[in-house]
């Protein structure tokens, strides 16, 4: 099997594992990764960001293999619009 046939059949809660590991260095069941797996998980993370997820995320791997990195700004516009319920003015009282 290649690795972009490994990284297209990854399920969503596999691809949640190997991140718990990758970041953790540890399974979710508490087994430490050795370094060689933790190395071949974060890699693998990193083909399955760039080549399924597609996300724009801070610090995830975009389509052309970079980091995601946003300025102050942009992290502040996003946090804003995902977490308004509703605005009000003194007026509406």
């Amino acid at each position: 099997m290649n690795i972009d046939s490994l990284v297209n059949n990854l399920t969503p809660e596999l691809f949640e594992r190997l991140q718990y590991g990758a970041a953790t260095g540890k399974w979710p069941d508490g087994t430490t990764l050795t370094s060689e797996q933790k190395e071949q998980t974060v890699q693998l993370v990193m083909l399955y960001q760039a080549k399924v997820a597609k996300s724009n995320e801070q610090f995830t791997i975009n389509e052309q293999g970079e980091m995601v990195q946003k300025s102050k700004r942009e992290l502040q516009q996003e946090f804003k619009a995902q977490n308004e319920i509703a605005r009000f003015s003194e007026h509406d009282l």
